[in-house]
């Protein structure tokens, strides 16, 4: 790949972006899509790459170089497409059954794997086999770096077509904005206390985080082995299906939102599980990341919207950590009451999200990249993850079934690469399905009973 002249070097990285591409912390995204017939080896993927996926942004055909300051910029270079395609070969003939292996065996592979600095972060894999999922599937892997969940999952929307009815733009779901139940009666002095009270919480939230960071260690759990450079070791994926009209059941009749029940089923699955490995541990100290979307709008915008200077849905990283103590199973007497459990789990997520803490700690992150430099702030973040259980991330896929080069998908999940933790799960929605994709340490949690144990949750 040829590196073309200085001059072409551009913006820096984000912040966060910077944050996220060095020794200390390198995250990736890696986006499934299954297809319902196999892939069409005479329908060439470079010529849709280059006149499809390339234009999208400049960061797809960019790398990242330090300048002279060492502030990291990114880079135009020539892409050559065939280094980022990948035709993995299985031996032919064989039953989905012995696919379904030889794709976990290579999918788990692929998300050890660090992208090569000399070419753009990302990776496309044509998994041309039949899996007990798919005809086919399509792997899309990106660098962290060239933006979030919400930047991504837009991207490939937007050369996503309807399978009904290409013509048609895809319907996908909004964001609905919470509004105080007292409308315009909300009186001064309740306004007042909920100042109060959000600043107390704000408070509370930034100094205990900053505390738990450097004091307080995280227990050692069946899904928090505490291994040294965890990040780096082997990871096994599965997925669960939900029914979206179920999960919406549920959401009626507790007066929450989808995301308060798939977040509660999350955590008391994995605290039965931790319970059933081993006796006492559901009642441990644990603790989850929720990411949360620090953009204000309801619903995805186009690329074009995103790339905006003005942009209220600007493309890059904008998220922030929620850190959350996960429930334990006495609290609620999950066992017996699993909504209750939800309920529980809604009332700290609905605290933390009325704090600014998560705010408070972006400015001071930002504050220790001026003097330590973005790799002091990586160490902050890191030593956060590092310190515990889990991650919950989501996005919000289409209403309609889409098509991909007129090949229509079945399904598609995501996850999360390269965190420094046993667990992370990735909740997508498509078509009336909520899909539930965990990647976990390889060898010290078992992935079939989590999955069991979360699918009796609900």
């Amino acid at each position: 790949m040829e590196i073309v002249r200085d001059q072409e070097i551009s913006e820096p990285l984000s912040p966060t972006g910077q944050f996220m591409s060095n020794s200390v912390l390198s995250l990736s995204i890696i986006a499934v899509m299954e297809l319902e017939e196999p892939f069409d080896d005479s329908l060439s993927i470079i010529p849709f790459l280059k006149d499809v996926l390339l234009p999208i942004n400049p960061r797809f055909s960019s790398i990242m170089v330090g300048d002279k300051d060492g502030v990291k910029r990114w880079k135009k270079v020539e892409v050559r497409l065939s280094d980022h395609v990948n035709f993995p070969v299985f031996t032919a003939g064989m039953s989905a059954q012995f696919y379904d292996e030889c794709f976990d065996e290579y999918l788990s592979k692929m998300a050890a794997e660090q992208f090569p600095q000399s070419q753009p972060l990302w990776e496309v894999h044509v998994i041309n086999y039949p899996t007990s999922h798919a005809a086919s599937t399509i792997i899309f892997k990106f660098h962290h770096s060239l933006g979030d969940g919400f930047s991504l999952m837009g991207a490939l929307f937007s050369f996503l077509k309807r399978a009904d009815n290409p013509s048609l733009p895809l319907t996908i779901p909004s964001v609905q904005l919470h509004t105080s139940k007292y409308g315009r009666n909300f009186s001064m002095f309740r306004k007042v206390l909920t100042f109060f009270s959000c600043a107390y919480n704000s408070a509370s939230d930034f100094c205990s985080s900053i505390i738990r960071r450097c004091l307080d260690k995280e227990d050692e759990t069946p899904i928090r082995s505490g291994h040294s450079g965890v990040e780096s070791l082997p990871v096994a994926i599965t997925t669960i299906t939900f029914s979206l009209d179920h999960i919406k059941e549920i959401k009626a009749k507790l007066g929450v939102t989808l995301n308060d029940v798939i977040t509660g089923t999350i955590f008391l699955g994995a605290r039965m599980y931790m319970e059933t490995v081993s006796q006492g541990s559901g009642s441990a100290c644990s603790t989850s990341l929720v990411l949360l979307n620090k953009r204000m709008l309801g619903g995805y915008k186009s690329v074009q919207e995103m790339l905006k200077p003005d942009s209220e849905a600007p493309w890059g990283n904008h998220f922030a950590f929620l850190k959350i103590p996960i429930p334990k199973l006495g609290d609620a007497e999950a066992k017996n009451n699993p909504l209750k459990f939800v309920i529980n789990a809604r009332k700290i997520i609905k605290r933390k999200r009325s704090s600014i803490g998560v705010y408070l700690t972006t400015k001071y992150l930002r504050l220790v990249a001026r003097f330590r430099g973005p790799n002091g702030a990586s160490k902050c973040i890191r030593g956060t993850v590092e310190n515990t259980s889990m991650a919950i991330s989501n996005v919000r896929g289409p209403v309609e079934q889409v098509a991909f080069a007129s090949n229509p998908v079945n399904g598609m999940y995501f996850v999360v690469t390269g965190s420094p933790q046993s667990l992370m799960a990735g909740v997508t929605s498509y078509i009336g399905k909520l899909r539930v994709a965990l990647l976990v340490e390889k060898d010290f949690i078992d992935p079939q009973k989590l999955k069991s144990q979360i699918e009796k949750a609900i």
